[in-house]
């Protein structure tokens, strides 16, 4: 029975698992894939690092030449105050006209002095381009100190920039106190090259990728090309190709593999071959042997015949001698029959006399012919038939199977009912013989059609048969395109389930009947046994 819901979540389960079977199916992706990452780790470090160091190297490079150049100019600026006659000239009016004289001479930097009365004296610079923290240590305290910081002009047309502020103070005569000077260092130029390395480091990574991405991928592909090929060539020799042998190119541990691989296939060929011979040999020799000894069966019969019509019935003796005579006979001359059928089928010899025939009758008729034996072992017979059972079939075989399904359970069933049900749908025709005897393991579902094979070689048969009449049986149904599966359980009885399609030739797709019984109490999931159903699904 199919529970609602389970195709959603066989579906979903399968969209969820598409990227994991797409990473393992691809040996090529996972390697570029693993050899990418590891290389964009490796390259992001290392460009941060390199970023980091040739920024601060160029920094550094600027405020040391900065200071230098600071100081230079904080002397020539110290020494023209000390020679101006503050008496004839204003102080303030001198210290913008230093400050201006020292920017237009060096034309790299702004100079900006807080004069006494006006504060910040400079044409062009905002006084915003000076941290407020760095003003508040060059007025309480003499030395030299720089810092970064941003540009800005008052007027429009410039836009701002990064830039270092140095910082120091300047003393006039006759003043106790000094005034606080401001070298603006722009640094375009600095920017501008360490936006280049920037974009030179990334451009450099990139093609670093690129390139590592299809090395890695031409050599993954010259890796994963000669396994390809060793895979397909094994499939080849799988499915009969024994032929297929690998090129041997170098003598690498590929060469080797692919020598390996042709001498495994050489030998599997050898070996094949000698087990064909051998098996063609053991056919032939039942085919050969059935045969001679139909003959001397023959004669065999006639004068056992001859002994059982002139027994004396007074002799008991001699009447339990020619009876079980007569017997073995019987059970030699279908053993015999049974091994020419074996024989027919191994050599493909087996052919169909289809004809449009209702299953139920045949099932009806198997039946009665079985009742008799099925009064003797008190055992009930039960036959539930439905409507249209019609179906392309070769009768004598579908008959030889029911006949042996329904003697096996028989056989096994220890005097409980056994059940016979036919049953169908648009596709198949489904007969199953239902059994309440010993039964048996669940793995052993597949070895019941085994020749000769019995589930307890210690049980006395009482019903006689060769032991391959399950095989022949598997074989018919096979023959017929269809399906004969087991199902068994200890102490709960055995289920044979026959099914043929109703037109000849058409494949399998379900059965009208389930495998497993109804009333089956099952310990575990009974494994997926169906003989010639593979890949159908099971409906139970």
């Amino acid at each position: 029975m199919r529970l609602r819901g389970i195709p959603m979540q066989l579906r979903d389960r399968r969209i969820l698992g598409a990227p994991a079977r797409l990473w393992w199916s691809s040996l090529a992706l996972r390697m570029v894939t693993t050899t990418l990452v590891a290389t964009i780790i490796v390259l992001l470090l290392a460009g941060l690092f390199l970023i980091r160091q040739v920024t601060s190297g160029i920094l550094q490079a600027k405020q040391n030449a900065a200071v230098t150049e600071a100081t230079t100019s904080l002397s020539r600026i110290q020494d023209q105050l000390r020679s101006t006659d503050l008496r004839t000239a204003s102080l303030y009016e001198r210290l913008n006209q230093l400050a201006d004289e020292a920017a237009s001479q060096s034309g790299q930097y702004h100079v900006i002095i807080q004069g006494p009365v006006s504060g910040l004296v400079s044409e062009g610079i905002s006084v915003t381009s000076i941290p407020k923290a760095l003003q508040d240590t060059a007025s309480t305290r003499d030395g030299m100190w720089a810092q970064p910081t941003t540009v800005r002009y008052t007027t429009a047309d410039r836009r701002s920039e990064p830039g270092l502020v140095v910082a120091s103070t300047l003393w006039a005569p006759g003043e106790s106190k000094g005034f606080p000077i401001y070298f603006i260092f722009p640094e375009t130029q600095e920017a501008e090259t360490i936006d280049l390395v920037q974009r030179v480091v990334a451009i450099t990574g990139c093609l670093i990728v690129i390139a590592m991405g299809a090395a890695t991928f031409l050599g993954t592909r010259a890796i994963s090309a000669p396994v390809r090929q060793a895979s397909i060539s094994a499939q080849r020799v799988a499915a009969g190709r024994l032929d297929e042998r690998l090129p041997v190119r170098g003598t690498d541990d590929l060469a080797r593999l692919a020598v390996s691989m042709n001498e495994m296939a050489s030998e599997l060929q050898r070996r094949i071959r000698e087990l064909e011979e051998l098996s063609s040999f053991q056919r032939q020799f039942v085919s050969d042997v059935s045969h001679e000894l139909r003959t001397p069966l023959t004669t065999v019969r006639m004068a056992a015949d001859m002994l059982r019509d002139a027994r004396d019935e007074t002799d008991p003796a001699m009447v339990r001698a020619t009876e079980l005579l007569h017997d073995e006979l019987e059970r030699f001359e279908s053993l015999l029959a049974d091994l020419l059928e074996i024989s027919r089928f191994d050599a493909g010899a087996a052919v169909l006399a289809l004809d449009e025939t209702d299953v139920a009758d045949l099932v009806a008729d198997e039946v009665d012919a079985a009742r008799p034996l099925a009064r003797r072992m008190e055992t009930p017979l039960v036959v539930r038939t439905g409507t249209d059972a019609t179906a392309e079939i070769d009768s004598r075989r579908i008959r030889r199977i029911l006949r042996n399904l329904v003697a096996n359970a028989l056989e096994h069933g220890e005097g409980r009912p056994v059940e016979v049900t036919v049953d169908s749908d648009d596709q198949a025709v489904a007969v199953t013989v239902r059994d309440h005897g010993i039964g048996f393991e669940p793995w052993q579902s597949e070895q019941v059609f085994a020749r000769f094979w019995r589930a307890d070689p210690a049980r006395v048969r009482t019903v006689g048969g060769t032991g391959l009449g399950l095989a022949i049986s598997l074989e018919d149904a096979h023959l017929h395109h269809g399906w004969l599966s087991a199902w068994g359980m200890p102490h709960q009885g055995a289920q044979f389930r026959l099914t043929v399609p109703r037109r000849a030739r058409e494949e399998l797709t379900r059965s009208p009947l389930p495998e497993v019984p109804a009333d089956a109490v099952l310990r575990a999931l009974p494994p997926g046994t169906g003989h010639g159903e593979e890949g159908a699904p099971h409906d139970r």
